[in-house]
């Protein structure tokens, strides 16, 4: 069905795709390439939301070297009216004769319309070219799209024997400047990181993308283009005094309790601090409300917390992957352990586990699993 050059020019486009991945949320990140008699003649990526997608770039590159052309699309073109006219107008109107989408949109209300308009106006349409691939770029888009909740990311830092601080607490550094590194670009391409007030009341985080520790990404942004995340603290008891740094980051930071917040408190708050109230599950913030409320603005949540937090996101069945940097170190049998679960008694309650990624940053170790229901 699809030739060598329809597999080269769908890859490329999803090489663009990945371009928008720190720039792109909430919007879906998408590459599209277009071609002439086998030659690339415009290709584009989706910048930033609110701005024109991948197709409006692609096609104003290949200018009327569009007509008869052949454009590849990691995701089905739109076909409403949002902040942008529908994408699948722009190529019906560019005489495009073929399009080639690797996945159909994961909105149910939207999905296929896209494809629909397209063929109605008599171009050929082709789905599923390296749909696996082009589903992986929007793992966040395609699950908040589906489920109404966002994709959860678990990360941790220990050493190979899994421990995640000395026995007094002192944890600085476990892992190496690369990786650091590595993690301020994983929390910049979340929408929003979370970790609890116990986190917050010993480290005294800002929990903020630093521009400055991006390392290479510096080389193809500038720091007005990245988007910072919005900081979630889980703040049960609102002890959470104003003092603290993350009230002084000027970027959106969300405050999660059970009870208010003294009035003396909230005074001191700037415009970028809110709060809410969700209902408690066993004495404490309930997290499937914490991630149903986050959806309706957050594609992906990176949990950035302690045992205690980290292992209740995991044994609930809410997170989705589990990223860990492993320090080539060895903290000892007295060292503080990675994960607080229960105290399992057989095999078959363990959670579920598949490694999918294992790479060396620096001198440490990166290893990602996708988490299953137990």
């Amino acid at each position: 069905m699809w030739s060598n050059q329809d597999y080269q020019m769908m890859a490329r486009a999803i090489e663009l795709a990945k371009k928008g991945r720190y720039t792109t949320r909430p919007n879906p990140c998408v590459g599209c390439v277009i071609t002439q008699h086998g030659q690339v003649v415009g290709e584009g990526f989706h910048i930033r939301a609110g701005g024109p997608h991948a197709e409006v770039h692609a096609l104003a590159m290949a200018g009327e070297r569009a007509q008869g052309g052949t454009a590849y699309v990691t995701l089905e073109p739109c076909s409403h009216y949002g902040r942008t006219p529908p994408c699948a107008l722009a190529l019906i109107n560019a005489k495009v004769a073929r399009v080639v989408v690797a996945v159909t949109d994961a909105n149910p209300q939207v999905s296929g319309r896209g494809i629909s308009m397209l063929k109605e106006a008599g171009i050929e349409v082709e789905v599923g070219l390296l749909a696996d691939e082009a589903y992986q770029v929007n793992l966040g888009f395609m699950k908040k799209m589906a489920q109404a909740m966002p994709l959860v990311t678990v990360k941790l830092a220990c050493s190979i024997d899994g421990k995640t601080a000395l026995s007094n607490g002192v944890s600085k550094w476990i892992t190496g400047p690369q990786a650091r590194q590595d993690v301020q670009r994983l929390r910049a391409q979340h929408c929003a990181v979370v970790t609890g007030s116990e986190t917050v009341l010993a480290d005294n985080p800002s929990m903020n993308v630093r521009y400055h520790e991006l390392g290479h990404i510096t080389e193809q942004l500038n720091e007005t283009d990245i988007i910072q995340p919005l900081r979630v603290i889980l703040d049960s008891r609102a002890r959470l005094s104003h003092e603290l740094a993350i009230f002084h980051i000027d970027s959106p930071l969300l405050l999660v309790s059970l009870v208010d917040y003294p009035e003396s408190q909230q005074a001191c708050w700037g415009s970028h601090v809110r709060h809410i109230k969700l209902p408690a599950l066993d004495g404490r913030i309930d997290l499937v409300a914490l991630f149903s409320y986050l959806a309706d603005e957050c594609n992906s949540v990176l949990i950035e917390a302690g045992a205690t937090l980290a292992g209740a996101v995991i044994e609930a069945g809410l997170a989705d992957r589990l990223v860990i940097y492993q320090a080539m170190k060895l903290l000892g049998s007295h060292g503080r352990n990675l994960v607080q679960f229960a105290d399992y008694q057989t095999m078959e309650q363990l959670p579920q586990m598949q490694l999918v990624e294992q790479r060396m940053v620096g001198l440490d170790n990166r290893l990602t699993f996708s988490l299953g229901n137990k």
